[in-house]
């Protein structure tokens, strides 16, 4: 019994209510052994009754292992990430493993706090967002002799297992339907680089596109902190303003291009013929605005279940037939915001 009077659950307790042997009862609650299974019914549901949960810091210390996965991400706010953690929480669900979230603010330091606190706790495989990381953060995960998957981006060196899109090509192809549909002057709207490294590549994707159309960016617009329509409002509101003859604005996510499109329609300004607009990501928010805005589909959700699939897999199983490296492909969303491709004919 503790100092307030509540008492410390044990097996013999579960054993006694049950009328079966405590190492029955440790075999029911491990899934171990040979048990019947009107045995095993009668076990789980005397432990139901009475709220008994087993303690598996023991078996953490004989293992060296806990049934969690850390999940590592920028923001639990931001709208890309919640089908990310769905997809995972899907994978897992089916298994003994149980996700553990934690967010690093897109501070480099953080995430190394944060690695550090998750691995302390000996979990069974570590999911973590973006490729980029300071040394002492991919020193602990190459050293964690657990499986290590990055998520969201392929553009660079994985220490581990690498699962998401390449956002250099998804800039890239975005560039060769913008000008594939007759825009010139384009500007490119997003946050401040180099801390979004995953806007930064697709910007330099965007580049390369519109380099191979004899182009080069028009106008650039950045702002810093976290993502907002009305940030999206005032970037294209600026951005217009300092150069009238803009014909189209990219976005660096839907959200702010949401806000952009919400500033042109508001202006009076034709979308797409006189501006046409893209982002990135495609969130469900479009499905609420006044036009639907051409974006990228970032793959989240497969992104979370085959970064689950890999680590279940080598964790639970010991397969070591699953891929190190999964290249999704970025799909292009054409909303009402490009005007038509002219006829090829």
């Amino acid at each position: 019994m503790t100092e307030d009077g509540k008492v410390h659950l044990t097996l013999r307790d579960v054993s006694e209510a049950s009328g079966v042997s405590e190492m029955t009862v440790s075999r029911v609650l491990r899934n171990k052994g040979d048990v019947s299974a009107r045995t095993r019914e009668k076990v789980l549901a005397a432990a139901r009754s009475l709220g008994y949960v087993p303690n598996k810091i023991a078996g953490a210390l004989a293992s060296n292992r806990v049934n969690l996965v850390g999940v590592i991400i920028p923001s639990l706010s931001n709208m890309v990430f919640p089908e990310v953690l769905t997809g995972i929480s899907r994978v897992l669900d089916e298994t003994v493993l149980q996700p553990v979230f934690g967010a690093t603010h897109y501070a480099p330091e953080t995430e190394e706090k944060v690695i550090y606190e998750m691995l302390s706790w000996r979990p069974s495989g570590l999911i973590v967002a973006g490729l980029e990381h300071n040394d002492a953060a991919r020193a602990m995960m190459r050293n964690a002799a657990i499986p290590v998957v990055e998520i969201m981006d392929v553009d660079g060196a994985a220490v581990d297992a690498n699962v998401g899109i390449s956002h250099h090509r998804a800039g890239r192809d975005m560039a060769r339907e913008i000008t594939r549909r007759g825009y010139r002057r384009i500007a490119f709207l997003g946050s401040k680089m180099p801390d979004d490294h995953r806007a930064r590549k697709r910007l330099e994707g965007f580049e390369q596109g519109l380099s191979e159309a004899g182009l080069a960016l028009a106008a650039t617009e950045f702002y810093s902190g976290g993502s907002s329509l009305r940030k999206g409002r005032e970037m294209a509101a600026a951005a217009l303003a300092r150069e009238p003859d803009l014909d189209f604005l990219y976005f660096s996510n839907d959200l702010i291009g949401a806000g952009g499109l919400l500033h042109c329609l508001e202006a009076g300004i034709d979308v797409p013929n006189r501006v046409g607009l893209a982002g990135f990501n495609g969130v469900d928010l479009l499905d609420g605005l006044p036009m639907h805005l051409t974006t990228m589909d970032a793959c989240r959700m497969e992104i979370g279940v085959k970064a689950a699939e890999i680590v279940a897999g080598r964790a639970l199983d010991g397969r070591t037939d699953l891929p190190a490296r999964i290249e999704l492909d970025p799909k292009l969303i054409r909303g009402e915001t490009l005007r038509p491709a002219p006829d090829r004919a």
